[in-house]
């Protein structure tokens, strides 16, 4: 199962597993990786960000990164949840999560879809501080973090 979801609900963690690895018994490893908004960022507090998307382009995209993933690592199933609206600190943004026989494979995939997300999915971030709302920048950690998978 390959599922990509761009939503402003909320998910649930355990819920999103138990279905993506429903009926495999062939799964030996599920990895999830969970991106949540913070209250600071590049030292201003952050009360609220909200995202948007460009619909259709954004799932395209996303599902490109999954097959790409499915071609590097055996993994059986791979589930990328995203939110877009107005977030708060605390409030979930982002799921990836991974099946596959072994946790290596899970793991690394996991975190290429995640690399990968973060740089070539389009969306936009804008946080509200107390000096006013601001478009958040790709971050060049980012950017470093995909020359690993080259």
């Amino acid at each position: 199962m390959n599922e990509v979801r761009i939503q402003t609900q909320d998910f649930d963690l355990s819920r999103e597993m138990a279905q993506l690895r429903a009926g495999n018994a062939k799964v030996g490893a599920i990895v999830n990786f969970v991106g949540t908004v913070r209250d600071l960022n590049e030292g201003a507090s952050v009360a609220e960000m909200e995202l948007e998307h460009y619909p259709g382009m954004t799932e395209q995209s996303i599902q490109a990164i999954i097959d790409q993933a499915k071609q590097r690592w055996p993994i059986y199933g791979a589930l990328v949840i995203h939110r877009v609206g107005p977030l708060e600190p605390m409030d979930q943004i982002v799921l990836v999560a991974v099946t596959s026989p072994h946790r290596g494979e899970a793991f690394s995939a996991c975190e290429f879809i995640i690399d990968y997300l973060k740089t070539e999915a389009p969306f936009w971030k804008k946080e509200q501080t107390p000096e006013g709302a601001r478009w958040v920048d790709a971050r060049t950690s980012d950017d470093d973090a995909l020359k690993k998978w080259s």
